[in-house]
């Protein structure tokens, strides 16, 4: 069965088509084939397509895309150009945000679109460009090709009430929905099913604490294959250090800030979400390979690693503890997959509960999939690169 996977981002679009060999939902892997990938960027614009097929010249664009309606159209009108791609079953959305209304990925009907559209006001960056994306496949396909909404908070709906309670007045957070949903959901769910496999671990015996390491970042405890805790809240920005968001902090900074410099508490936010971070604190980039190139020259470059790699440690070290010890630390996302000196910064000193990694394995795991911690190591570190795609159209097969 061939899935077209439809990823909206604020300003971009990615998409993958999949061949899945299995309609269970729950394998990563399984002989599935990538038929095609690519991407729209700077969606609104000046923009630029690059759609690839394995063993064909790639497919690269200057041009104007105005909205999302119209990168669907193109992304579409490209894969019919191709008798080999032309002919595909479903489609699988990616949602960032499902609300408390979806914990578990659903097929999509006029009913679900408003129910997304009614989640736009707590997700304005990403579920907006979502449901325009939604729109416009099913304008161009129409209604005989089936849909499904897989969503980055559905993982997180086992989290416990005690752990996704903020400690604010009990009724504000019934009236507004306040609570801890957690995001990359899907990544660290496919982290979770992929080491199950790699270990050939049951997922009722799946204890790990996986870390998603991008330019957006999130830990996830999750005990029996289930989340039952993660760094990200309400919104994207809680939690660890990431590129351009700062993660915890004081929440009267916002009004202090505010207050010293005469502006909004929206721009404040704005601040925090797009100025801070790795960015914030180099004030050089918010790319780690720059980081780390600059790491022995300038000091605040060396500042930015240093906190971010200590604010995952910390989180890393409070999920032991919520787990009771864990079985492996997963490492996935850009930075996860990519910086072993990254990971190496983030288990240092990390030996007294048992999580030590070989250095000759963490230096040579770059963008690819194994085990880096150390033969006797009590716990197991692995580096898992992410494929929400994979996952979406599993998921997909199993609704449709």
């Amino acid at each position: 069965m061939k899935v077209l996977v439809l990823n909206c981002g604020s300003s971009t679009l990615k998409f993958q088509l999949i061949e899945v060999s299995t309609a269970s939902g729950s394998n990563t892997s399984g002989g599935d084939k990538k038929l095609a990938r690519g991407i729209v960027d700077q969606i609104g614009g000046p923009s630029s397509l690059r759609f690839e097929i394995a063993g064909a010249p790639v497919k690269q664009e200057s041009v104007t895309v105005r909205d999302h309606q119209e990168a669907v159209g193109k992304v579409i009108e490209w894969l019919k150009s191709r008798p080999e791609l032309s002919a595909f079953d479903a489609v699988g959305h990616r949602v960032v945000h499902g609300g408390d209304r979806f914990h578990a990925s659903v097929r999509i009907d006029d009913h679900v679109i408003e129910a997304l559209e009614s989640l736009c006001e707590i997700a304005p960056l990403h579920n907006p460009a979502t449901v325009s994306g939604i729109r416009a496949a099913r304008a161009v396909l129409g209604a005989v090709v089936p849909m499904v909404a897989a969503f980055d908070t559905s993982f997180h709906s086992t989290i416990p009430d005690y752990a996704s309670t903020y400690a604010i007045p009990y009724e504000l957070s019934l009236k507004h929905h306040i609570r801890r949903y957690g995001f990359h959901g899907l990544a660290h769910q496919h982290s979770a099913l992929r080491y199950g496999e790699l270990t050939t671990t049951p997922k009722e015996r799946i204890d790990i604490v996986t870390l998603h390491l991008g330019n957006g970042c999130s830990a996830c405890a999750i005990r029996s294959g289930k989340s039952v805790d993660t760094s990200m809240g309400f919104t994207p920005l809680e939690g660890l250090v990431m590129g351009t968001r700062s993660g915890d902090l004081d929440p009267a900074l916002v009004s202090y800030l505010a207050d010293r410099e005469s502006v909004g508490a929206a721009e404040i936010e704005s601040w925090l979400n797009k100025r801070s971070g790795l960015l914030g604190l180099s004030g050089l980039s918010n790319d780690v390979r720059e980081l780390i190139s600059a790491y022995d020259a300038n000091p605040r470059a060396r500042l930015a690693i240093e906190v971010f790699c200590y604010r995952a440690r910390k989180y890393l070290s409070a999920y032991l503890a919520v787990l009771g010890g864990t079985g492996a630390v997963i490492f996935s996302g850009g930075i996860g997959e990519n910086a072993p000196l990254i990971r190496e910064r983030i288990c240092a000193g990390m030996e007294w509960c048992g999580l030590r990694l070989d250095n000759d394995q963490n230096s040579s795991m770059i963008g690819t999939e194994g085990c880096i911690s150390a033969p006797r190591a009590r716990i197991q570190a692995y580096v898992i690169p992410s494929d929400e795609e994979a996952l979406i159209a599993c998921e997909t097969v199993g609704l449709v």
